[in-house]
C-alpha cells in the first residue's frame, strides 16, 4: 500500500529550518488501521498530508501501490485522491449551505456521478452512520458529532482503498467519539486501510498499530490487533 523510504520534509520559518520528519522510513500494508500519536509539532499532520498526496517531502521516496507519488503530477496526483484515498478532519469542512445529504453528494458530483445515484448513495451512508432522519438538515442544525458523522459519510462516497484521518475526535465528548470511533472501526472491519493522526489514547486503542512520532523521527510502538 504505502512505501515511505528515508522521508525528510523541511519547513523554513521566520529565517530558520525546521525539520518536521527526519528520514522517515515506513510501511503501510493494506488493511493495516494506523495510529500516530505524538506531542504537538512533532510532524503528525505533516505526515500525514503527504501520505495524501498534498504535500512534497523534501528528500526520500513515497510509494503508494507500488507508484512513486511524487513522480506523478498535480492533476495525477487529484485524480488518485479522489479514486482511492478519503480524508478526515478535525474541522469536519462541510459547506456551511448544504444539508447533510448534499455535503455526501460533493464527492460524487465531482466524479460526475448521476444525480440520482448521488441522492441514493448518501441516503444510503448517512444511514450506515446513524443519520437518515438528519439528510436534510445543515450543520449549523447538528451537534459536533453529528457533523462529525456526516464527514465520515461523505469520506466513503467514492469507496475510497484508504481513509487518513486528522484528529477525527478532537473536541468531542466521550460518547461521541466512541460513536465516530466505532464508525472507523466499520470501515476498517470493511477492508479499508486506515491512518489515524490522534491525542486520544482510547482513540489510538482501536488501531492495530501505534506509530509515535517526535521531533520528526518515528518509532513503532505496538502491532496488534484492533480493539
Amino acid at each position: 500500500m504505502y512505501e515511505l523510504h528515508s522521508v525528510t520534509h523541511v519547513y523554513a520559518r521566520r529565517g530558520h529550518h525546521v525539520t518536521a520528519l527526519d528520514q522517515c522510513s515506513l510501511e503501510i500494508h493494506p488493511g493495516d488501521f494506523v495510529a500516530i500519536v505524538g506531542p504537538s509539532g512533532s510532524g503528525k499532520t505533516t505526515l500525514l498530508s503527504v501520505l495524501g498526496g498534498m504535500l512534497a517531502p523534501s528528500s526520500g521516496r513515497v510509494l503508494f501501490d507500488g507508484r512513486s507519488l511524487y513522480d506523478l503530477n498535480v492533476e495525477q496526483r487529484a485524480s488518485l485522491r479522489g479514486e482511492k484515498i478519503g480524508f478526515v478532519f478535525q474541522s469536519f469542512d462541510l459547506i456551511s449551505w448544504l444539508s447533510a445529504r448534499e455535503n455526501v453528494q460533493v464527492p460524487l458530483m465531482l466524479a460526475g456521478r448521476s444525480s440520482e445515484y448521488q441522492c441514493r448513495r448518501a441516503i444510503e451512508l448517512l444511514k450506515r452512520v446513524g443519520l437518515a432522519d438528519w439528510s436534510g438538515h445543515r450543520p449549523s442544525e447538528m451537534s459536533r458529532g453529528q457533523q462529525q458523522r456526516v464527514a465520515l459519510a461523505r469520506t466513503l462516497a467514492n469507496e475510497p482503498q484508504v481513509i487518513l484521518a486528522d484528529e477525527p475526535t478532537g473536541n468531542l465528548d466521550t460518547e461521541t467519539r466512541q460513536l465516530v470511533m466505532a464508525c472507523l472501526k466499520e470501515f476498517h472491519q470493511d477492508g479499508r486501510t486506515i491512518v489515524m493522526v490522534t491525542h486520544d489514547e482510547v482513540a489510538a486503542a482501536f488501531a492495530g498499530r501505534r506509530i509515535r512520532l517526535a521531533s520528526g523521527v518515528l518509532q513503532e510502538l505496538s502491532l496488534r490487533n484492533a480493539a
